[in-house]
């Protein structure tokens, strides 16, 4: 299966609920995207892993199944976790910096503009 991983820091009331709904709403946007895109060779994999037991409606697999949420309870262990988000992308090898990674909120932690708005008033 294709890899991909989505790291994030979050909060919300009920977690436990809302994290479904924005994984399938992300899935759908990818998948529309995909379809929108012709991606001839991308859409047979994703069909391909579709668990068998999965409900039928649902053509393609976009992520493995499941999440792995920690609670971050201080200062120091939100910091960790930020530094391994923002590290990720040099770590594979795709930048030298964290700060070129267009979706990193590395970004706006440098003082630089992100593409995506950033909460960063816990720290």
């Amino acid at each position: 299966m294709l890899e991909n991983h989505l790291h994030m820091i979050v909060q919300a009331e009920n977690l436990a609920m809302e994290l479904p709904h924005f994984k399938s709403y992300t899935a759908r946007q990818l998948i529309d995207h995909l379809k929108e895109c012709r991606a001839e060779r991308l859409l047979p994999q994703l069909a391909f892993f579709r668990k068998d037991h999965k409900r039928q409606d649902r053509d393609y697999q976009c992520r493995e199944e499941g999440s792995h949420p920690q609670l971050i309870e201080n200062e120091q262990v939100i910091r960790q976790k930020l530094e391994y988000i923002h590290q990720n992308p040099v770590k594979r090898g795709y930048v030298d910096d964290p700060t070129h990674w267009r979706y990193s909120s590395a970004r706006d932690y440098a003082g630089l503009e992100g593409l995506v708005p950033v909460f960063k008033e816990w720290l």
